[in-house]
């Protein structure tokens, strides 16, 4: 019996010390966890699958066309006489008739196409490509969202952080206060001024949740997660950028766009030269006369070259090179636009990393100011609304530091984003 509790037991506590870790994990989300949830989450992302199996099956059509084509048909005829030759020929003992039926299978087999099949097949790869890249984009715009929404809600926990810090200084001067009064130093009005201030400090925090629960309605929404106001969000690793060659999945389309063009001219080139087709016929009919045999075989050659293409020609590889010129013109406004945003970029960042180097002094200066502040009310020297205003100082020094280590980082994170390291 004590065997059988001791073994409940150690099934208990490994249960637990599965269950632990993951809880741990489920509490915890790093921006890269959430970036992958919801890429693998996005509706468009099933677009894939479905353009490659669209892809495979046009491009496996096609390559059929080489293959032999092979035509049945069966017919019926009555007709009247066509010569006035029936007496003649039953004079000479052939009979003649109104009716034929017939069977034809035709066989038709390309040699030479001119490159069309090919050329079809290289615009099906290309479109394909096209829509690859198109929702490369799209996911491309869906991360810079996960990361606004993550970003803002590690600027929150920050917040929040030091809103709670205020909290606590506010119920110690309280109690700093109280005591005063007690010993007749200070009167209920010093009391209530902190009791305000308390209030506004949790109406504050308040705000702060609130916003920090929307932020992580939005971001379960990507994600595809219900998160709950206890999780944690890591902060992510501050980057080192060493290049600035822009990769963005927006170039790529451009490029495969201009692929498409490409092949579409192939199409044109291959439609100018003539085909070549070799054929076979078996034909089986009844016998209208007995002078004719009840089947024949035919085969042969045949080459087609159809002029018509040349009438259009020109106008097409002119839309051709219009289109080109509009890719051009959008990849070269996009260089620019983007170029402007590194610049942005890169100086919002130079800015946080000087403000930062002067946030550390501020905050040491207004504690320093603070905890002088505090003596002297003690003393009678400084009245409690000049501590509190003292207080909210190093709040804000605090909170204003936080801000601007979290706007770095995003900072950072966003002039990765814009050039896609």
């Amino acid at each position: 019996m004590q065997h059988r509790k001791k073994k409940i037991m150690k099934k208990r506590l490994l249960f637990v010390c599965c269950l632990l870790p993951l809880q741990l994990w489920a509490q915890k989300l790093t921006l890269e966890a959430c970036k992958q949830s919801a890429e693998i989450n996005y509706p468009a992302v099933s677009q894939y699958h479905l353009m490659e199996l669209t892809r495979d099956f046009t491009l496996e059509n096609a390559a059929k066309a080489w293959l032999p084509q092979v035509s049945v048909s069966l017919s019926g005829v009555a007709f009247t006489d066509l010569l006035n030759v029936s007496g003649v020929m039953k004079q000479m003992g052939m009979e003649t008739k109104n009716t034929l039926a017939s069977g034809m299978v035709m066989l038709n087999q390309n040699v030479y196409d001119g490159g069309k099949i090919h050329a079809q097949r290289l615009i099906v790869r290309a479109q394909t490509e096209v829509q690859r890249q198109q929702l490369a984009v799209s996911l491309y715009d869906l991360n810079r969202r996960v990361e606004q929404l993550y970003f803002g809600v590690l600027l929150l926990d920050a917040q929040i952080k030091h809103t709670l810090l205020l909290i606590d200084d506010l119920k110690l001067s309280r109690q700093t206060i109280e005591a005063m009064m007690r010993g007749g130093v200070a009167n209920p009005t010093d009391v209530d001024a902190v009791a305000v201030e308390q209030e506004n400090a949790l109406q504050l925090l308040d705000a702060q949740q609130a916003s920090r629960q929307s932020f992580l309605k939005m971001l379960g929404l990507f994600i595809h997660q219900s998160l709950d106001k206890n999780v944690q969000l890591q902060l992510p690793v501050a980057l080192d950028l060493k290049s600035e060659e822009v990769k963005r999945p927006v170039l790529s389309y451009f490029q495969a766009r201009e692929n498409q063009l490409d092949a579409e001219r192939k199409r044109l080139n291959a439609s100018l030269l003539p085909t070549l087709k070799a054929f076979g016929m078996g034909v089986y009919h009844t016998k209208v006369t007995s002078l004719i045999h009840n089947g024949m075989l035919v085969g042969g050659l045949t080459l087609s070259w159809n002029i018509g293409a040349l009438y259009t020609r020109k106008n097409d590889l002119q839309k051709l090179m219009v289109q080109q010129q509009q890719i051009e013109s959008e990849r070269a406004t996009f260089l620019f636009n983007n170029h402007l945003e590194v610049e942005t970029a890169e100086g919002n960042i130079a800015m946080l990393k000087k403000q930062l180097l002067r946030d550390d002094e501020i905050v040491r200066l207004r504690e320093q100011i603070r905890g002088k502040s505090e003596k002297k009310v003690r003393l009678g020297t400084e009245s409690i609304n000049e501590m509190l205003r003292d207080i909210n100082a190093v709040s804000k020094a605090r909170q204003q530091r936080s801000t601007h280590e979290i706007q770095l980082l995003e900072a950072l994170y966003t002039l990765k984003n814009t050039i896609n390291q």
